[in-house]
């Protein structure tokens, strides 16, 4: 559905460095149906350099002619963009954010004409094409539309949609989960070191364990607690230290991390 389609990505930085790779690789887009925008001009030749579009400083130049329009700019510069591409809006384009906390109605109040909006909450992982992205439609986005963004997103790991009211609760677990995981890789990996490891074979161990884990867990599609169960042994080591884990409450608190930072997410929205 994509290859014809032209797109603007408004701030290539390195989300949108990740959208214009994953889509060139594993969605056929052409380069030459590609233009970035960045707000620099020092920063076009490392755009023309990495990626090979044309790049411009010139928000509305960039949306003028295109079929999306991809906004991976700042949440507290959206306004601003809205404002200079305003000119060059129509209500044929498809407009896709992924900036956190601006909801789907705020861009539509905003466009100057009636389009068609789709919000997006990726993670970091999408640099190497293994992103969790969560979309949800705003209120004159299609189903066609909707198959556009996923395709988009896609190109840099898995999707879903959910209905916006839960973009926030998206935000505290998948958002922010990257950091939280990196925590736990970072003790795991120090606890190896402790136990003599070298401290970059521990990295490797812990880092490899918790990717493997987790395709397991998606490929199989099992209960995380099913999966725990498979490697607990009666009387074994694996139990031993789960009950570590259970007297230092680690579970409550990675519920606990993911629910405030979800409330953060809303307490933005409405500052």
């Amino acid at each position: 559905m994509l290859y014809d389609k032209k797109i603007a990505i408004l701030g290539v930085g390195k989300l949108g460095e990740a959208l214009v790779s994953g889509l060139v690789r594993r969605a056929d887009v052409e380069r030459t149906n590609l233009i970035g925008s960045v707000a620099r001009q020092a920063s076009m030749a490392r755009v023309d350099l990495r990626l090979g579009i044309p790049v411009t400083t010139d928000n509305a130049a960039a949306v003028a002619g295109r079929d999306i329009v991809i906004l991976a700019v700042k949440p507290q510069n959206m306004t601003a963009v809205l404002e200079s591409i305003a000119p060059a809006v129509s209500t044929s384009q498809l407009f896709i954010s992924v900036a956190a906390s601006v909801s789907t109605s705020f861009i539509e109040e905003r466009l100057p004409v009636p389009a068609a909006v789709i919000r997006a909450m990726p993670n970091t992982p999408a640099l190497l094409n293994e992103g969790m992205s969560v979309l949800c439609a705003g209120r004159r986005a299609t189903p066609e539309h909707q198959r556009l963004a996923e395709e988009i997103f896609s190109a840099v790991g898995r999707t879903a949609f959910l209905e916006e009211k839960l973009m926030d609760a998206v935000t505290g677990l998948s958002g922010s989960g990257p950091a939280y995981i990196y925590v736990v890789l970072e003790a795991l990996s120090e606890a190896g070191v402790k136990l003599g490891i070298p401290r970059d074979i521990s990295t490797l161990l812990a880092a490899q364990t918790m990717l493997g884990a987790a395709k397991l867990a998606l490929e199989t599609g099992q209960h995380p607690a099913l999966l725990r169960d498979s490697v607990t042994t009666p009387a074994g080591c694996t139990v031993d230290g789960l009950l570590e884990l259970e007297e230092g409450k680690l579970r409550v608190t990675l519920i606990k991390a993911v629910v405030r930072a979800a409330e953060r997410a809303r307490e933005l929205v409405n500052s």
